[in-house]
């Protein structure tokens, strides 16, 4: 083995190699044999860029690819800036990467310099080698699968076949420098597709020194540190044509155009996603997450219509709502006085007057909830083990099966490299290896937890802010129209009240906090996990993923938990009412006399909706308004001048956690339709209808918005798929929970089979057997309406008794105000149902696990790899 790498331990039989970190841009040759009499350059003065293609992803000489692209403006004061360009090139060249500079002059700006990198056939086989890159070395030779029965059934839905799989199918191995005949190479120059050189010259790019042999600090490395101090102004690969046409150069393989054509058009969204395509062209991290939210989007088909029809049943079931039509009639609804909401400023009211609120609330508490609630259970575990599954498949399919995260484990962060000083022994490699000491581990991890912690409490108290605003603006509100709910509000009629009211401005509210803090925690997040030196990109990756789920989780759903487990639940009851923190003159809000479901389904809608749109603009709208502000000068040039690298500079940048924003919107939207969905059952459709666009957005956004990412090697989802988990296990409590004890099912059902009067089954009389009656005179000061907040028809000398919700015995019972035993009928119904659904879950996940726990045969997959041992 060469002096420029060491063994670094050992996956299963094979051996993982990593650079030394004395071998990579030491300020030799390194041993890489590079021939640039092979490519001359010519004289930049006797270039003439109009006789250059506008296409040309090429050296001058027509020859040597440019795998990557430095650019930088040289500013007046820049003398340490140009010192360390100087240095960081002449070590990349020591490295054997061969460079190329186009002056400021040629540029569409007139400021800019342009450096392109080639990577020589030497250089590109030590780190395939380094890097375990597979490659193939046989044809296949396996017939291929049969026909699936009435596949013309599907037309529609495919692509050509060349677009879904672009490129032959063969035996593969990882590369080996000393077996180099071993591998089908029939090009040295096209032998490694353009995204696994821009993949190696990317690991070059991040280790590479700029500083002087003679220099003290050794901590001047990588091209992240260049880009973050000014010294350059971009790092990218070139995509190999414009996506709305292909490319003029015939050794240019215009893979962008087709992507562009077969799958980032909105009218293409009924088509399948051409994943090979997309994993040859972006890699397979990106390929994955496209296989991902595919699946997710085809299984929420099944969900949205199981919801909708749940929702149609509530919406033509109308003259089946007993109780609605008790609370809308005069007879029953309009002698019913109900006890304030507020102190002092709400005064007394008819339960009649809630009657559009009611059918409303019937739209989503009925029957049908409780089926919807039960088949979402199902479906979430059903989802997860599918995927699983389909997870598995793309594995086999692209050559990852035996891909091991350790392999990226055993490739440090630059980043922890340089802030480590540390050197201990490596027992298994026997090397000297960077470490951090325990003790300065400890400090950064407690002031790490400390932030967190800090913030969440940060969240907690703008949720409490928002809950004050509630409790006080409703009185307002209640005062307002405390004649009828609209006495001012004529526009809208009779469909609001002062719950509705203060539930909608208070979730607008809650929404733009949601949006301002959202900023600062992404920074906050990045900056903590930063801090934290993480020690490989995946440990970074994972680490960062749980911080800002952490934060987004409580700032998008704790107002939501408020509103279905809390609100309306400790409020005491006339005479005896429970104040926000004990000692406050805020009283404990109430739920709306349809119930607090409605409510929750407000509250939801409002959120979840505001941020699907709100995340379609920023994602679309603003990388679309930044390149069309960056390339209005370059508009008005000649075609000819206006270079593949200069229009890609004008693109927008794919950062390196760009794919992790895309996965967090996407398990946020999952927990909104997963958690609360019983109160919502239209919820799964909002999101299929959101996610047919956003696939389609997605796309066009990688294909025509922004630079072509470093490819990079994923074989799961990550991290997310333990919090996917996490979050089917908590939704099916929620949702058991909201059914229990945020709808009225149960205690509807509960009076439908033991206290409907002759035992008839029916729900005639459950208004009146809902709410208790309390003795107004029993209101103490502080509790009762001032004078004139009460309407004209109250006479206090007539009216004695008010009504409120709950299960309590009458005035004069001796033992009145304390619950009745219906009470606690309906609380053990409550508890039986969510043990039920427990139970349920369980049985349906250990049934899963048995299935899953069989080895997955695939017959007809005609991929296939070989282990290095073949060699």
């Amino acid at each position: 083995m060469s002096d420029r790498s060491r063994l670094t331990g050992k996956i299963g039989d094979e051996t993982l190699i990593e650079m030394s970190q004395n071998s990579l841009c030491d300020g030799d040759n390194n041993g890489f044999p590079h021939d640039t009499d092979d490519y001359p350059q010519p004289d930049p003065s006797e270039v003439d860029k109009h006789q250059q293609s506008k296409d040309s992803v090429f050296f001058r000489d027509g020859k040597r690819r440019i795998d990557f692209i430095l650019s930088y403006v040289d500013d007046r004061d820049g003398e340490r800036k140009q010192e360390r360009r100087k240095e960081y090139e002449a070590n990349l060249q020591k490295a054997g990467l061969e460079l190329e500079t186009e002056d400021q002059s040629e540029s569409d700006d007139g400021k800019t310099y342009y450096v392109k990198i080639h990577t020589p056939w030497d250089v590109l086989a030590t780190y395939a080698d380094v890097l375990k890159i597979k490659v193939p070395f046989k044809a296949n030779d396996i017939p291929a699968h049969k026909d699936i029965p009435m596949n013309w059934l599907f037309t529609p839905f495919r692509l050509p076949n060349h677009i879904m799989n672009p490129e032959p199918d063969y035996f593969t191995s990882p590369f080996n420098k000393e077996k180099i005949d071993f591998f089908l190479i029939d090009d040295k120059e096209t032998f490694f597709p353009p995204s696994v050189r821009n993949r190696i010259v990317y690991y070059i790019l991040a280790r590479c020194a700029y500083y002087k042999e003679d220099s003290d600090d050794k901590n001047k490395k990588g091209i992240k540190r260049l880009l973050n101090n000014g010294t350059y102004g971009a790092a990218f690969p070139l995509h190999d044509s414009r996506y709305w046409k292909a490319s003029r150069d015939p050794n240019s393989e215009s893979e962008r155009f087709s992507l562009y054509k077969h799958w980032a058009r909105f009218f293409s969204f009924f088509k399948e996603q051409p994943l090979n395509l997309i994993r040859k062209y972006y890699g397979e991290k990106i390929g994955i997450y496209f296989a991902w939210l595919g699946f997710y989007t085809e299984m929420l088909f099944f969900a949205a219509v199981v919801g909708l029809i749940c929702f149609l049943y509530g919406l033509f079931t109308f003259d089946d709502n007993v109780w609605s039509k008790e609370i809308c009639s005069e007879e029953i609804g309009g002698n019913i006085i109900m006890c304030p909401l507020c102190d002092k400023t709400c005064g007394y009211w008819k339960l009649n007057s809630t009657c559009n609120s009611s059918w409303q609330s019937h739209m989503f508490d009925n029957v049908g909830t409780v089926f919807f609630a039960i088949f979402m259970g199902i479906w979430v575990t059903l989802f997860l083990e599918f995927w699983k599954r389909r997870q598995a498949r793309l594995e086999y399919e692209w050559d990852l099966v035996d891909f091991e995260e350790e392999q990226q484990q055993l490739q440090l962060r630059p980043e922890y490299e340089i802030k480590c000083t540390s050197r201990r022994l490596n027992r298994v490699t026997q090397e000297m290896e960077p470490y951090f000491p325990a003790k300065s581990q400890c400090t950064r991890t407690f002031l790490s937890g400390a932030t967190v912690i800090f913030w969440i409490s940060l969240i907690i108290a703008c949720i409490i802010g928002v809950i004050a605003y509630r409790l006080a603006v409703y009185a307002a509100f209640a005062s307002i129209m405390k004649d009828s709910p609209t006495n001012n509000i004529h526009m809208v009629g009779s469909l609001i009240t002062p719950q509705l009211a203060t539930s909608v401005t208070a979730s607008c509210i809650n929404f733009v906090i949601i949006m301002i803090l959202n900023v600062m925690y992404e920074r906050v997040a990045i900056w903590i996990t930063d801090m934290e030196i993480p020690k490989t990109h995946l440990e970074y990756e994972n680490k960062l993923t749980v911080k800002m789920f952490l934060f987004q989780f409580v700032n998008y759903y704790s107002s939501c938990f408020y509103v279905a487990f809390f609100k309306g639940k400790f409020v005491g009851r006339p005479g005896d009412y429970i104040y926000m923190f004990g000692w406050s003159k805020l009283r404990n809000e109430e739920c709306d006399p349809g119930g607090c479901l409605i409510e929750l389904t407000t509250q939801l809608v409002i959120v979840m909706a505001g941020k699907q749109v709100w995340g379609n603009i920023q994602e679309a709208l603003v990388p679309w308004l930044l390149n069309w502000w960056g390339s209005r000068k370059a508009r008005s040039h000649p075609e000819s001048l206006y270079s593949r690298w200069e229009q890609d500079h004008d693109l927008q940048n794919f950062s390196h956690l760009g794919l992790f924003y895309e996965y967090l919107e996407m398990v946020i939207q999952f927990g909104f339709i997963t958690l609360f969905v019983a109160s919502f059952p239209l919820a799964p459709l909002l999101a299929l209808l959101n996610n047919i666009i956003e696939v389609r957005v997605d796309a066009w956004k990688f294909t025509t918005q922004f630079r072509r990412p470093v490819a990079a090697k994923a074989h799961s989802i990550g991290a997310w798929q333990e919090i996917l988990n996490g979050v089917a296990v908590f939704s099916v409590v929620t949702n058991a929970f909201i059914v229990a004890f945020t709808s009225d099912m149960i205690p509807r059902l509960v009076y439908m089979y033991a206290y409907s009067p002759d035992n008839d089954l029916s729900m005639k009389g459950y208004i009146n057997n809902s709410l208790s009656v309390f003795n107004i005179s029993g209101f103490s000061e502080d509790n009762r309406p001032d004078d004139g907040e009460s309407p004209e028809w109250f006479n206090s000398s007539v009216i004695t008794t008010c009504r409120y919700r709950d299960y309590r015995y009458p005035p004069g019972h001796e033992k009145q105000y304390t619950h009745t035993m219906q009470f606690w009928h309906i609380l053990a119904a409550k508890l039986a149902f969510i043990i039920i659904m427990e139970n349920l879950k369980i049985q349906l996940s250990h049934r899963n696990d048995d299935c899953s726990s069989n080895p997955v045969d695939y017959p007809d997959i005609p991929r296939r790899e070989v282990l290095s041992e073949c060699l």
